[in-house]
């Protein structure tokens, strides 16, 4: 049986147990359905090699080693992942194009007696959804902007939203980047296909009778670029500036950032980042801050001499809403502004349009 998709809303309330992706795992690596179990039927070497095959040799030799590998993965698969399942067990299997990897894994599936289906289309399918979503068609959300310069605690204000049932996106936890020239994360950032699943999952989620709160950004976090139509939405947005002192700011930055002062080489290799943009003089300067162990005093240096004049030329038209200002940037701190930017911000139903 064929499963078509049309509507990202659908995937909230499928009718199957498991929806498996049956793609290499480079493929599941860059982008995959949210909530996909990856259970490739080729690895990427197998999947290579079989192309290979079929585009220098022979089509029909090509077809015969590919359905040796998918049999053999396939039985690795039952014996390991798939080994609990019961017999009421309903999955969903995709691929590529919704061709021949998932038809075969799916067909050995049901012979075993489950009730599957083939997402037709595939991994396709999904993804145009996706690129209309985030590149076609204007939002049809509230949004509201958290603003501010660096170090005034504006993605743990998001947290304390969200913790009190606000709609909250925050944006540099899907990118896994804090946004700024120090912001860099171990571990690296997800391709941009996958910071658009997550992201499209999220606002295909939320309701468009209550605001959506971000932190206010520029339009790329690391590598990563915020899609159009969200950009779109974000310039057009109301906004609440949270302001706070220099200290404590500063203070804030050094619990935001321990990698960088648990490691002078790379925070060193951070301020050299910077020389385009200030002379050197200015650079070395802060370079001594940060080998003589400085970091509060390096922190407010930044801020002033860096982070502040680029966000003050950054500010555009916007619709402000209010400000909400810091004496401190403690949990309980943030929490009270919390209640401040809800209050500032009341419910009400958005008019741009329908969610579908």
């Amino acid at each position: 049986m064929r499963f078509e998709l049309t509507d990202l809303h659908r995937l909230r309330d499928l009718p199957v147990d498991d929806i498996i992706d049956v793609r290499a795992p480079s493929e599941f690596a860059e982008d995959h359905i949210p909530g996909a179990l990856s259970l490739p039927v080729l690895s990427d070497a197998e999947r290579a090699e079989v192309g290979t095959i079929y585009v220098q040799e022979d089509r029909f030799l090509a077809r015969k080693i590919g359905a040796a590998l998918v049999a053999k993965n396939a039985a690795a698969h039952l014996q390991g992942p798939l080994a609990d399942r019961s017999g009421a067990w309903r999955p969903l299997v995709y691929c590529w194009r919704g061709g021949q990897r998932s038809g075969s894994f799916a067909s050995i599936l049901d012979q075993i007696g489950w009730r599957v289906q083939v997402l037709d289309g595939g991994y396709r399918s999904y993804r145009r959804l996706v690129v209309d979503l985030l590149y076609k068609v204007p939002l049809p959300y509230r949004f509201v902007l958290i603003d501010g310069g660096t170090g005034t605690g504006k993605t743990h204000l998001l947290r304390h939203l969200s913790k009190k049932g606000a709609q909250v996106i925050d944006l540099e936890g899907l990118a896994q980047h804090r946004g700024s020239n120090f912001g860099s994360l171990a571990g690296g950032q997800p391709a941009q296909k996958g910071f658009e699943s997550q992201l499209a999952q999220l606002l295909v989620d939320f309701s468009t009778d209550k605001p959506i709160f971000l932190e206010g950004e520029s339009n790329a976090i690391g590598s990563l670029l915020i899609p159009p139509t969200v950009w779109a939405a974000m310039g057009q947005s109301e906004v609440i500036t949270v302001e706070a002192p220099v200290a404590a700011r500063a203070k804030h930055l050094l619990t935001a950032y321990p990698d960088l002062t648990h490691d002078l080489d790379l925070l060193l290799s951070r301020i050299e980042a910077l020389r385009s943009y200030h002379p050197r003089d200015q650079i070395d300067a802060w370079r001594r801050l940060a080998q003589d162990g400085a970091y509060a005093t390096l922190a407010e240096a930044l801020i002033d001499g860096h982070y502040d004049p680029r966000y003050r030329r950054s500010l555009r038209h916007r619709l402000p809403l209010g400000t909400v200002t810091l004496e401190a940037l403690s949990e309980g701190d943030m929490d009270r502004a919390a209640d401040a930017i809800l209050a500032l911000v009341p419910e009400r139903k958005a008019i741009l349009g329908s969610a579908g």
